[in-house]
């Protein structure tokens, strides 16, 4: 039996929680097979004790289905995933360039096509307006690591390519910034007309650059717009930077809240408190004011109290909405006292209520 052979069965093995196996994940560092034995070494970062004891035992059984497999060798290096750095003395530090950041937030969904994007850099300029108006500007940060399909810097209206701070190992990109808000993208750094075609390490290692190798600052609150799906991305981020929780994102149909359900499982899975639901698309509000559900109503609410939390929010179907991400101008900033900004910025207040509960972490 030769080693890709024990490779491709392996791939048959999802990593805890996610789609994803764990041979495209980059978990196995090497694998072989003699006299009936198969030996495999593994290497994982995680903070959930159950987690090595169920992929060992998945992969076990998967190599024991092997035809001519009598024994398996497993040895499993497991590093604990990064916690908060107490010792700089700052509340909430993380590790690296992200120091700084109290917050790390995840707006996820699962599902694409329910307008996570829009909805992230909506929130991220409510929350720097209200922030700004406690006299605290310039303390929101949005990182889109939807690397396939990055729509942040369009929605932002920011061009161009982000500095770069220092040499050698220590350099840094430096976030560009619009609307109170400090933004880095992989859309920075690719051509508009250039598709991204990666493999799983890549996406890896780009998620990882942009939380230790970016200088956000002193950030009460860094937003994180993840793709859709519960891949690469989404491991690589809570392998990478701790998260104080994930704010999912559905519309009401059930076509969306089934898979933003398991989205939220997903998180739940690797210890990552869901914060709240927010249902997009809620309704349409006609001229003479009456609302209609146009993808149905409940999937909301229903979603939150499934994984155990609040709805947070409901943001209408409004047309301006769209054109403000097309223009780079968003509606929260474009029509600050409009219906669509009233909602936004009760999420904002809403978080920032739950995160200042918190007296170990002030905001």
């Amino acid at each position: 039996m030769t080693t890709e052979e024990i490779l491709s069965q392996l791939r048959n093995v999802k990593y805890p929680g996610f789609s994803r196996d764990i041979v495209s994940f980059g978990l196995v560092k090497s694998a072989s097979f003699a006299d009936g034995v198969a030996h495999v070494s593994m290497s994982i970062t995680t903070s959930d004790p159950k987690v090595p004891k169920q992929l060992r035992d998945e992969v076990e059984r998967s190599l024991l289905a092997l035809p001519g497999v009598r024994e398996t060798k497993i040895e499993l290096a497991v590093q604990a995933a990064k916690a908060p750095a107490a010792a700089t003395g700052q509340a909430g530090a993380k590790p690296g360039a992200s120091s700084g950041v109290r917050r790390a937030i995840a707006i996820a969904s699962g599902k694409g096509g329910v307008g996570k994007s829009t909805f992230a850099v909506n929130l991220a300029c409510s929350i720097a307006q209200v922030l700004s108006a406690q006299g605290r500007p310039g303390r929101v940060g949005l990182m889109d690591i939807d690397i396939y399909g990055p729509s942040v810097p369009l929605m932002m209206g920011l061009k161009g390519r982000p500095e770069v701070e220092g040499e050698g190992p220590a350099a840094c990109l430096v976030p560009m910034e619009r609307h109170g808000v400090k933004v880095m993208s992989m859309g920075f750094l690719v051509d508009d007309d250039t598709p991204v075609v990666w493999r799983g390490p890549m996406v890896m290692k780009t998620v990882q650059q942009f939380v230790q190798n970016v200088k956000w600052g002193e950030l009460d609150v860094l937003l994180v717009d993840l793709p859709p799906g519960t891949g690469d991305a989404q491991l690589s981020l809570v392998q990478t930077l701790p998260l104080d929780g994930a704010l999912i994102v559905t519309t009401p149909q059930p076509a969306a809240t089934q898979v933003a359900l398991k989205g939220g499982l997903m998180f739940q899975k690797v210890n990552v408190p869901i914060i709240g639901v927010a249902e997009n698309m809620s309704y349409f509000v006609d001229p003479a004011g009456h609302k209609h559900p146009i993808f149905g109503a409940g999937g909301g609410i229903a979603t939150a109290e499934r994984l155990g939390t609040v709805l947070i929010g409901q943001v209408p179907l409004i047309p301006s909405i769209r054109e403000g991400g097309d223009k780079g101008t968003p509606i929260v900033v474009g029509e600050p006292e409009g219906l669509a900004a009233g909602v936004f910025r009760g999420m904002a207040e809403a978080l920032l209520r739950m995160a200042a509960k918190d007296p170990s972490r002030p905001m």
